[in-house]
């Protein structure tokens, strides 16, 4: 007990104030400066329990009354009177308490205080329920993130393992920031933490070029019971010299030799369907074009195709026996397909 300090005001009391104005106005107080609730409030919460400690208790109080010159009013009722057992002649020794008393005091308030606490955390707990639904819930973020596949895999349909970074609610403060009136070890504060996540996905067949993939509830977390944003990923098809697309029309640049171009041949295509069979007829001339109807991209009820240029392209290595039969067939050969060169 400290002289000089105004317990009353302190508590928003006046010395007439009964037991339970002064429990009234300490509970009001400590739902508005207790730590958890309010991290700066900390050093007048011990203020508040300080005051309520002494006034709280007859006799601590009557001595403190008595020490700071505080009297009550003559408008006192007999009730409080006999509440507090003083009155102007009030004798010194009995202020004088053994440590068995002092024990029981702080038993006794630890009591009170625990079953004040006990009811403002209910009340609290009805209270941030009811604010609860008043909050507006507050969906997640979307997440885009970008997928590379060949030619091949966007024709036969692959799957991807990617690693996603996207914010989740703190499991440890949920949101709240601040804990015992400190900052949040886990997320520092910010209420939330970066979480990675690997996802395998399936990427169907046929795709193109610039396709989202949605994956509903894998992007950021919503707050206050909202919705989770969701996953888009932008498939990306890598350059190929030997195939790429124009709309939903599948360009395929197929090479032959030439043996195969002047006799033709059967070549086996893939395509989103199946492997298809191409028919070459014989004396094909380079940059000739065939078209495979519906075998490009499908989009709702459109159907591209599959456009092929066949290009007659020499072996990188060749065997003797083959060079013996090309200086053979140059013996042979009569034509000239350069004749008319310039008049074309």
């Amino acid at each position: 007990m400290i002289k000089g300090k105004n317990y009353y005001e302190i508590l928003n009391v006046t010395p007439d104030s009964s037991i339970n104005e002064i429990k009234a106005s300490f509970r009001k107080l400590a739902r508005k400066y207790h730590p958890d609730l309010n991290p700066d409030g900390a050093l007048l919460f011990k203020e508040i329990s300080e005051a309520y400690e002494t006034l709280s208790n007859t006799a601590k109080r009557n001595q403190y009354d008595i020490i700071n010159g505080f009297f009550k009013s003559e408008k006192q009722t007999t009730s409080d009177k006999n509440n507090s057992h003083f009155d102007n002649s009030f004798k010194k020794e009995n202020f004088t308490k053994k440590k068995t008393d002092n024990s029981y005091d702080k038993r006794e308030f630890s009591k009170k205080i625990n079953e004040i606490f006990d009811e403002f955390k209910k009340n609290s707990s009805k209270k941030y329920s009811k604010d609860s639904e008043k909050v507006t819930p507050i969906c997640g973020t979307d997440i885009y993130a970008d997928i590379l596949i060949n030619i091949s895999e966007s024709v036969k349909g692959t799957s991807r393992t990617v690693n996603i970074v996207h914010s989740e609610l703190c499991p440890l403060c949920r949101g709240r920031k601040f804990i015992n009136g400190a900052k949040c070890s886990s997320c520092s504060g910010k209420g939330e933490i970066s979480q990675y996540r690997k996802l395998t996905v399936k990427i169907p067949k046929g795709v193109k070029n610039g396709t989202k993939l949605r994956i509903p509830d894998e992007g950021n977390a919503g707050k206050f019971g909202g919705k989770n944003g969701d996953l888009y990923l932008n498939i990306k098809i890598e350059n190929s010299s030997r195939m790429k697309y124009e709309g939903l029309n599948v360009l395929y640049n197929l090479p032959l030799t030439p043996f195969e171009a002047v006799l033709g041949t059967e070549i086996t295509i893939p395509a989103f369907e199946g492997d298809v069979l191409l028919k070459i007829p014989p004396k094909t001339n380079s940059g000739q074009k065939f078209r495979l109807s519906g075998q490009g991209l499908a989009e709702k009820e459109k159907i591209g195709d599959m456009i092929i240029t066949v290009h007659i392209e020499i072996p990188s290595s060749l065997s003797d026996d083959e060079i013996k039969l090309y200086e053979k067939l140059k013996k042979l050969s009569r034509s000239n397909i350069r004749e008319n060169l310039f008049n074309e």
